[in-house]
């Protein structure tokens, strides 16, 4: 076992143990710590607590200090020079024509390297770039290509749903989400309707599919074969949630199909949900 404090250093990203080493934290104090990047400061979000070894990597890196005025003030400047950086590069970029989005600049607290973070469709040779970037601010220089899920998270704004996005407001890392949770869940396959400000599945997709999955043991699914008190018939729609099927019967193809409770049907054959493979090439991008 060991004590730990979970650190954060973008106000929606992954968190990090590290030892407090016999110091206690709360909630929103700033820390400055050792990274794989350098010095860094961080928030804590998570308050001194125990936890198995199994559950963090060894060794653990320690904090350095608690932040004080200076630090807090020396962040500020980097938010200044990272303004100047930006507007810098994104002129170097239109001059050396190359086909890329700056999305955000950021400057390691010890100013040892600036990061600059773009998307880009293709691959991009940005070797000039760096260059020119690393004369102008004497410095190292990385430029990180990053994916629209990456830029919407950094950008943030306003989901369909007409709150903040979530993968800016509270999500810590991206679930994987599929086109056949869409499916289970019965919603139509436009583009449109399951996709997000990013051009990519929504995220909120994932968060009701284990109480989907687990609906759907207990009802037919489209394409199964039933027993209903008029017969035959095959599934053509499915409400998990009401439970209510709609069924078209044997003895009437050409009639609208009839509706009924789960429970007033018996499973002669069931089906699987299954994405089709035209159906796959035409949303694999929205993955």
């Amino acid at each position: 076992m060991a004590e730990v404090i979970g650190v954060r250093f973008k106000e929606v990203g992954k968190v990090y143990y590290f030892d407090p080493i016999m110091n206690e934290f709360k909630i929103g104090d700033k820390v400055i710590v050792e990274t794989s990047r350098g010095v860094e400061c961080g928030m804590v979000a998570i308050a001194n607590k125990t936890v198995s070894d199994k559950d963090i990597v060894h060794p653990l890196k320690q904090i350095i200090r608690a932040a004080d005025e200076d630090d807090l003030k020396h962040i500020e400047d980097n938010k200044k020079k990272e303004k100047r950086a930006f507007s810098i590069c994104q002129k170097k970029i239109a001059e050396h024509g190359l086909e890329m989005k700056l999305v955000e600049v950021e400057y390691t607290f010890d100013n040892n390297k600036i990061l600059f973070y773009f998307t880009s469709d293709g691959r991009v040779d940005f070797r000039a770039l760096v260059k020119e970037l690393a004369a102008i601010f004497r410095t190292r220089i990385e430029l990180r290509q990053i994916g629209v899920r990456d830029e919407a998270k950094m950008l943030g704004g306003i989901g369909v749903c007409g709150r903040p996005l979530c993968c800016n407001s509270y999500l810590g890392e991206f679930q994987p989400v599929s086109i056949k949770m869409a499916k289970e869940q019965g919603l139509s396959l436009s583009p449109v309707k399951i996709s997000g400000t990013c051009g990519r599945l929504m995220c909120c997709l994932k968060y009701e599919q284990e109480a989907y999955t687990e609906l759907l043991k207990k009802i037919p699914k489209v394409g199964a074969i039933v027993e209903t008190p008029n017969g035959n018939g095959v599934v053509i729609e499915t409400n998990p949630i009401s439970k209510v099927l709609k069924i078209r019967l044997n003895k009437a193809p050409d009639a609208a199909p009839a509706t009924y409770k789960s429970s007033d049907v018996k499973l002669i054959k069931d089906a699987q949900i299954k994405v089709d493979k035209k159906e796959l090439e035409e949303l694999k991008k929205l993955e």
